[in-house]
């Protein structure tokens, strides 16, 4: 571990099972504080309300940067008057970390459905909404591995949309963006000296010189070749199919994917528990849990605190580094 400020674990939705999760964060043995309304926590939970995200607490005891909510939280039923308020808590933990005090942020899981229908919330997600705060800046989503090895670190280059509208979405500027974000981060918050990238097709068997699609062809291949031009470590582009095993994973650091699927579906086979989610391009260290709000378990004390634990060691050690 490293000697980081604190990093703020964002309540998320408060009927989904955040909260209940932020309690037993405290086993990843990372300095945090919960951001949130503590009446959401599991009863029985030692907490310690702090004026600010540093501020020490007993052992064993959940720091509270303490943001009321105007209703209690119903396990599995969310309440639209709390949406705005999830909203706050977002802005609030970016304030923190974006003025240096806090070391990142960690985000407990979200329900866009509830948000949109409580609060007219106009990002598809987490992501969106935190590219907006910081400025509007082009971002890309990671998701990372824990404790697969070699490990599996997955970019999709389009994210949350149809696969009908992939094919368009795809552009060659899109794919640049995410291959510079991808490089940059992985050197500044993964301690990659020299990061190599794997490009996935967007066909099966990336085409297959035309046959079965020319995408890889026309354009994506001339982009590889100039960004290699530039000094980038570029592999692609690859068949999907082929990309994941262990061998094929020891030759990349990273791998950028086409679409949502083609991305999440290896690394939630291969760490389903222990996947992260990171945020690259922000100026601030941003993780998450790679699971949702979990309302038909909510309440019942049964989620898995892993991936959330893992989330926080990742946002400490990013921090310390950057």
């Amino acid at each position: 571990m490293t000697d980081a400020r604190p990093i703020i674990l964002t309540c998320g939705e408060p009927a989904g099972i955040g909260p209940e999760l932020a309690p037993r964060a405290l086993a990843s043995g990372v300095p945090f504080v919960f951001l949130g309304d503590p009446r959401h926590l599991p009863e029985g939970t030692a907490w310690s309300e702090v004026a600010a995200p540093e501020q020490p607490v007993a052992p064993g005891v959940l720091p509270v940067l303490r943001h009321d909510f105007p209703a209690q939280a119903v396990p599995g039923r969310p309440d639209p008057a709390n949406a705005p308020a999830v909203i706050e808590v977002i802005a609030r933990a970016v304030d923190l970390a974006m003025s240096g005090a806090a070391g990142g942020i960690c985000t407990l899981p979200i329900s866009k459905e509830a948000l949109k229908r409580g609060a007219g919330f106009a990002f598809p997600g987490h992501t969106e909404y935190l590219a907006h705060l910081a400025g509007d800046v082009p971002v890309a989503m990671m998701l990372a591995s824990t404790t697969a090895e070699p490990p599996c670190r997955v970019v999709p280059v389009t994210i949350h949309i149809a696969l009908s509208e992939v094919p368009g979405a795809l552009t060659p500027t899109l794919l640049e963006q995410a291959i510079r974000i991808t490089d940059a981060a992985l050197r500044r918050d993964f301690g990659i000296k020299a990061p190599r990238l794997a490009v996935a097709g967007l066909n099966p068997h990336a085409g297959e010189n035309g046959v079965m699609g020319e995408e890889e062809a026309r354009w994506m291949a001339p982009l590889l070749a100039r960004l290699r031009g530039e000094g980038f470590d570029l592999a692609g582009p690859l068949p999907a199919d082929t990309m994941f095993h262990p061998a094929a994973r020891a030759r990349y650091d990273a791998a950028l994917c086409a679409y949502h699927d083609q991305a999440l579906i290896p690394i939630k086979t291969l760490d389903f528990a222990g996947g992260v989610n990171v945020t690259l391009g922000l100026p601030f260290v941003r993780t998450s849990p790679d699971h949702g709000t979990a309302f038909d378990i909510a309440g019942r004390g049964i989620a898995d605190a892993q991936s959330v634990i893992a989330a926080l060691r990742m946002a400490h050690d990013m921090a310390g580094r950057q």
